[in-house]
């Protein structure tokens, strides 16, 4: 072989082998930040009873620790995904990151309650320009041929956090302290910071403006809704404040939607939603995760102040739901390359909502573990078959240039939905039951459950709005639809 038919053929093989060292990290790195804004979700559930007893609080501000994080994380998503677009993805992947490791430390030193809800705000703001930017650095760095596969891996790690929450909060909460629930962030951030430094390539969007007018209207509308449905139970619904909060943010929402319409360069353009893949799957998200996180709020609350179970066992018992992501993701996402993810995540949608279901049937003061065991597994099986596939749906359904604001705009959704589903069912919780028993918590948790379950079936509805792989393809045939904004993922 000639030294120059040798040297051409090397240059591939090393090209190639860069490739695959570059996709290998980038789903590390990725996965792991992905994993810890994931898991500052629910990791305080298990956690909650503890931080009752040392720092005080009523309902509504242990609604408050959760929602502060998810609150900010949400309306802020499609604000940090369009600094990345413009400034860079991985200089404000590192930014979010940093902030992020910042607050969960100062989380874990927080004297009161006030101070604990304080840095859990903060803590979403840095997660909200942290994750959005971990889909399009994965994007980027993966050949478009094997992304659900990646995907796939993304979105198990991504149900590994949703697993670990519980069994993590509540083992350290029961062995250490409640603290340990946030001091576990800061190695994992710090020794991520160089490493995305190095390993991760830069790359930018569109380059528009800035939509400081479109966030402020976005931040404003869902801080005044989530106000008020925390503060109704406690305030009453007619007190000034809720409905103040209620009817003005439910304002600011309508003007962000006309902005979004009207605005040369609004953060969300309101256009996007035309296309039936891109408005099926964000509203399926929306509603899944208002179903799902107000249900594991209240349910692992349930499993140690009615049951009895140490905040581990109480862990341990949810696994078979939370964790069964870690198992099924990487096939569902493999799934939604062969067959489509509309199928897919219908399916997991109408799983979920039979398991929580089935919960509400069985929930009793004194119900046994194996009678909720078929519940929390299918419920799982259905989380876990969303996972992935959602992924996959969410970055098709738009132009290269726009997945970081579709990336931004789905986790936004997602986000929204779990604040509005503590807030929901914690308000659905305190009308029909409560704190004073056994029986009395059962009274309110019932109900919760079942309006979990029909909002998951909603979400499963939505989902089959999304076109199909065929019609897609009909679609673009007949010349209705350009390509760009393909819907092939479905």
């Amino acid at each position: 072989m000639s030294e120059q038919t040798a040297q051409a053929t090397a240059e591939p093989n090393a090209q190639q082998s860069a490739r695959r060292g570059s996709v290998a990290w980038a789903l590390v790195i990725t996965g792991a930040a992905g994993f810890m804004a994931s898991l500052d979700n629910l990791v305080v559930t298990t956690a909650l009873p503890s931080i009752r007893r040392d720092l005080g609080g009523a309902l509504d501000d242990l609604e408050w620790t959760v929602s502060a994080y998810t609150l900010t994380f949400a309306v802020l998503l499609m604000f940090g995904a369009a600094l990345g677009d413009r400034f860079g993805r991985r200089r404000l992947f590192l930014a979010g990151l940093a902030v992020f490791t910042g607050a969960s430390a100062a989380a874990a030193m927080a004297p009161g309650i006030d101070s604990l809800i304080a840095a859990r705000a903060v803590q979403g703001v840095g997660a909200a320009i942290m994750m959005p930017l971990t889909l399009t650095l994965l994007t980027a760095a993966v050949p478009e041929a094997k992304r659900g596969m990646a995907y796939g891996i993304w979105g198990a790690v991504n149900g590994l956090a949703v697993a670990s929450g519980p069994l993590i909060g509540g083992s350290l909460t029961e062995h250490v302290s409640w603290h340990w629930i946030f001091w576990l962030n800061v190695p994992l951030g710090i020794a991520l910071l160089p490493l995305a430094r190095l390993r991760l390539a830069e790359s930018h969007g569109t380059g528009a403006p800035l939509d400081v007018p479109g966030t402020l209207l976005a931040s404003g509308g869902l801080f005044g809704i989530v106000y008020g449905l925390v503060r109704g139970p406690a305030d009453g619904w007619t007190s000034p404040l809720v409905l103040t909060g209620l009817f003005a943010g439910a304002a600011l929402l309508a003007g962000f939607v006309v902005h979004g319409s009207r605005a040369k360069n609004p953060m969300l353009p309101m256009r996007l939603f035309r296309s039936r893949a891109f408005s099926g799957i964000n509203a399926a998200s929306l509603l899944m995760f208002l179903g799902m996180f107000g249900s594991i709020f209240l349910l692992s609350q349930y499993m140690q102040g009615v049951l009895g179970y140490s905040p581990t066992e109480a862990g341990l018992r949810m696994l078979p739901w939370t964790g069964m992501p870690m198992l099924v993701a990487p096939i569902a996402g493999i799934l939604s390359d062969r067959i489509g993810g509309r199928p897919v995540v219908a399916a997991g949608l109408f799983l979920q909502a039979a398991g929580l279901a089935y919960l509400a049937s069985v929930v009793t003061a004194d119900a046994s573990y194996g009678a909720q065991l078929p519940g929390l597994i299918v419920s799982g099986i259905g989380m876990a078959l969303y996972f992935a596939p959602a992924a996959n749906l969410v970055m098709s359904a738009v132009r290269p240039q726009e997945q970081g604001i579709a990336s931004g705009a789905n986790n936004a959704l997602r986000e929204v939905g779990g604040a509005l589903g503590v807030a929901v069912m914690s308000s659905i919780f305190s009308a029909q039951g409560g704190y004073e028993s056994a029986q009395n918590f059962v009274d309110g948790l019932r109900p919760a459950l079942v309006t979990g379950a029909a909002v998951v079936a909603l979400a499963g509805i939505a989902a089959l709005l999304i076109p199909g792989r065929r019609r897609a393809a009909r679609i673009v045939a007949e010349g209705e639809l350009t390509p760009e904004p393909a819907t092939v993922g479905g």
